[in-house]
């Protein structure tokens, strides 16, 4: 009896311990799904965020502490790429960088060219709301260059 009263405590010891230890660090992110609210962009798409492990140090298995990796999901897929990226937790704020293949619409929203963008997302830790800073070396049209800044927001499903 005593013996396997020993084993409880020992199996339930472990399990609290595994549990902090795979815990998110204060003010993270779950790892989870979350519908990406981006309202003000010009895009056909909706799209999923699935913050899916915590970042990984090139070279190594080890995981690294407030940073998690997140994988872009567009629906529907028509003109759009999944993209993967490392969210950085700084100052309660994360930082997430994303190089878009097809970022900037021009014209017909469906079927008109699209031009590459590079995309800086910060958001809040606690609220997930926060703002997308898109840059682009040419814009629609023989537009010169620029950037565009997006306020969204983060639902976890």
């Amino acid at each position: 009896m005593k013996s396997s009263l020993i084993r409880v405590a020992m199996s339930a010891a472990l399990g609290l311990g595994t549990a902090i230890a795979m815990a998110p660090p204060s003010q993270a992110m779950f790892f989870g799904n979350y519908s990406l609210n981006m309202p003000d962009r010009r895009d056909f798409h909706t799209w999923l965020w699935s913050a899916i492990t915590p970042c990984r140090e090139p070279g190594s298995d080890f995981r690294q502490k407030d940073c998690v990796t997140i994988m872009t999901i567009p629906q529907p897929v028509a003109k759009a790429v999944s993209n993967r990226g490392d969210a950085r937790l700084v100052d309660g704020r994360y930082t997430l960088t994303i190089d878009e293949f097809y970022g900037l619409r021009c014209g017909d929203i469906y079927y008109g060219p699209t031009i590459p963008t590079h995309d800086v997302y910060t958001w809040d830790a606690n609220t997930l709301t926060g703002e997308m800073v898109s840059t682009f070396d040419a814009g629609c049209d023989g537009a010169p260059g620029g950037s565009f800044t997006y306020p969204f927001s983060l639902t976890r499903m």
